[in-house]
């Protein structure tokens, strides 16, 4: 063999050996193509299989309907965002599918009689449009007079999603005005004729997680292209350029964020002039303006010009030299999770050790000083919406057993209930009560336990724990919510409690039920340790009489999808049945699917050795074992989920099979990340769960 040819031969092995280094490993990569002919024939047979099997079980019929019931209520409270002197509210119901976009006054709505204006029937839109629209929110709303809002329009629920101008006096899109084309954009009005747009303009412009990451101004009659720039994050940042224009009475200020991971930001100031760095600790949320300064929730200890502010904190900075001051400091067990400004006070929903509270702050003589509204107890607080013309404040007080009533709030603090919302299940018998475990570490982990009286009495009962641990997101007792999540009281009761059944919360680490530090405990190569924490929950059931393992079932959804995923691999031994929806479980590709690249700052990456080794010690896709005894799982998730890759569960379903496991999914073909478009979608979603929790573990 002459050099020449010894040559070619070794460069052909090596060709050879990088071919089968690189060769995917996975047999079931195919799934991953979302719309592939393959892969949907696939999800339609498994549909058919599992939903015939669902449908099947005795309880299914009944559970659908008392689902569309609570769903489809014409009492249900209108969930409403106030812009001057009107609520605004999309309404879903049996005779408006995909909904009615309305406004009232907000005095009329304040006496729980709102005298409703249609400015959209989305039904009627998609009608005429030959188009899947789903209504996905009416923002930005052009202050002070709101009379122009970009309506968000998205086909089939996607994250993606369409903006066309609209006129709220002339209840009509605008001709001629302002319409962005299908992308995960974000928008703001500068001014009546100005819009600044971050959105995809095309190569290169979006982050390695598929958002946009450029800002541009966008002037009336120009076309779309010709927009100037005037921001652009980094390809790796994990989230969105974003940018808010915030009014002050004459003044405007516009904050432009970047996110360098999902809970690390830099906020820069908009100027003439050019971009100001505002000097605020990478874990920090901006509420907005109050009184000529920025008002901010800071999520780390911060040092500023010699004074210390501690995690959890809300501070006050003035733009022309950033000094700043502290608004509220919560107490220990306090947190605060959500910020409202209206027109002189700070309004704060605090979790005061997972109970709900609510807070109005006004200066007065210098100093903040705090009052709390005098709201029942032992319950879930919500800031709904506030009023930037006045201080009014609509606010609502839940529980697992007491139905949602709606306030108005003063200036004063005086409360007027608008709204009650009907009691969807006899809760007379139902006991609620808020436990502790301990967790493998020694940290008390709080739960809350929903059951009958004579059930708890009896125990060994029928028991879902539901969990998430993570985003530094709380898990709270609600009575209802519109996503018809059914871990919430309304549809626990009726569809389970009622039957014999026991509800558990889990306030597991890496929620934001203590806080910031609650949340940061479950990070990257700490994310064990909210596992662990649910365990431990569950193994306090077992010991403590409420259940036993053959009795015990888990839910949980996205995040609390991809725990599942860790109970199924890690504890099969102490779980019966286990409900994962739209979850993550291959932990070794997430980031590269859809927005997974989004969430490195909460999972650490894959790429990196050392994160790899501590997320392919627990990736649930790869922890399956042939020889395994596994619970019969019920996945779900949408063709549809732009955020969260449908691989994730028919992928975990393939290899389950493989290894000899059974399983059951649903995959809607609508529905986005929510996994439905619809009420009526959302209750069939429901009772498949919960006729999946009925077969496993009432026997």
């Amino acid at each position: 063999m002459n050099l020449l040819s010894k040559s070619l031969s070794l460069f052909a092995a090596a060709l050879l050996l990088a071919a089968c280094a690189t060769k995917p490993t996975d047999p079931y990569l195919w799934l991953e193509e979302v719309e592939g002919e393959k892969s949907l024939a696939w999800v339609e047979k498994e549909n058919a299989r599992s939903q015939a099997e669902l449908e099947a079980v005795p309880e299914f019929p009944a559970m659908l309907q008392e689902a569309r019931d609570i769903l489809n209520s014409s009492e249900r409270i209108p969930l409403v965002t106030i812009h001057g002197n009107h609520v605004y509210n999309h309404w879903q119901d049996p005779g408006h599918v995909r909904g009615l976009w309305r406004r009232a006054t907000l005095a009329s709505f304040g006496t729980g009689q709102p005298e409703w204006e249609v400015l959209l029937d989305v039904d009627a839109l998609a009608a005429s449009e030959g188009e899947n629209w789903i209504f996905s929110g009416a923002y930005p709303c052009l202050p002070p007079e709101y009379d122009r809002c970009m309506i968000g329009l998205s086909r089939g629920g996607k994250d993606a999603t369409v903006y066309r101008e609209f006129s709220i006096p002339e209840k009509s899109f605008v001709t001629e005005g302002f319409t962005l084309p299908e992308a995960k954009s974000r928008l703001e009005w500068e001014d009546e004729n100005t819009l600044l747009v971050a959105t995809d303009w095309g190569p290169g412009s979006l982050t390695e997680s598929g958002y946009p990451r450029i800002i541009k101004r966008w002037i009336r009659g120009d076309k779309l292209e010709h927009a100037s720039e005037v921001f652009a994050n980094q390809p790796s940042d994990a989230l969105p350029a974003r940018v808010r224009v915030m009014r002050d009475g004459d003044e405007r200020y516009t904050p432009i964020t970047r996110a360098r991971t999902f809970f690390e930001s830099e906020y820069f100031l908009l100027e003439e002039q050019g971009l100001r760095q505002v000097p605020l600790p990478l874990h920090a949320l901006v509420a907005g303006m109050l009184q000529g300064q920025i008002v901010v929730r800071v999520d780390e200890d911060w040092q500023h010009d010699g004074r210390f502010y501690p995690q959890g904190s809300v501070v006050a900075l003035r733009p022309a030299d950033f000094s700043a001051e502290l608004v509220y400091q919560p107490a220990s067990g306090e947190a605060v999770s959500e910020v409202l400004l209206s027109d002189r006070m700070i309004h704060l929903q605090v979790l005061d050790n997972v109970i709900g509270r609510a807070r109005q702050l006004e200066k007065k003589d210098g100093a903040w000083v705090a009052r709390t509204l005098d709201l029942p107890d032992n319950g879930v607080v919500n800031l709904v919406s506030a009023s930037s013309e006045d201080d009014s404040l609509l606010v609502s007080f839940e529980s697992l057993t007491v139905p949602d009533t709606l306030y108005l709030a003063g200036a004063d603090g005086a409360l007027k209930r608008a709204f009650a919302l009907p009691a969807f299940y006899d809760a007379t018998d139902v006991e609620v009560s808020q436990r502790f475990a301990v967790s493998k570490d020694g940290t008390r982990v709080p739960y809350f336990l929903m059951g009958r009286k004579d059930v708890l009495a009896r125990g060994n009962a029928p028991t879902i724990q539901y969990g998430y641990g993570g985003f530094l997101i709380p898990i709270l007792p609600e009575y209802y919510d519109e996503n018809a999540r059914p871990q919430h009281g309304a549809l626990a009761g009726r569809l389970w409690v009622a039957r014999g059944g026991v509800l558990v919360l889990s306030n597991i680490r890496g929620g934001g039920e203590y806080g910031p530090a609650w949340h940061q405990a479950a990070l990257k190569e700490n994310r064990h340790l909210a596992f662990e924490d649910f365990f431990a929950i569950g193994e306090d059931l077992v010991a403590t009489g409420v259940t036993t393992p053959e009795k015990l079932g888990a839910i949980g959804r996205s995040n609390g999808g991809l725990l599942m995923g860790a109970v199924l691999t890690q504890r099969p031994d102490l779980y019966a049945a286990i409900d994962c929806g739209v979850p993550l479980l291959d932990m070794l590709r997430y980031h590269l699917l859809l927005a997974g690249a989004s969430w490195m700052g909460e999972y650490g990456n894959p790429d990196l050795p050392e994160e790899r080794a501590f997320l392919e010690a627990y990736s649930p896709y790869q922890a399956l074992k042939p020889g395994v005894k596994y619970p019969e799982v019920l996945f779900y998730t949408s063709t549809k989920d732009d955020r969260v890759h449908p691989g994730h569960a028919r992928k975990m379903a393939a290899r389950m099979r493989e290894m000899g496991s059974s399983f059951l999914l649903y995959e809607n073909t609508e529905g986005g990340h929510g996994g439905a478009a619809n009420q009526d979608q959302l209750a069939y979603r429901a009772a498949l769960e919960y006729a999946y929790f009925d077969m496993k573990l009432m026997n």
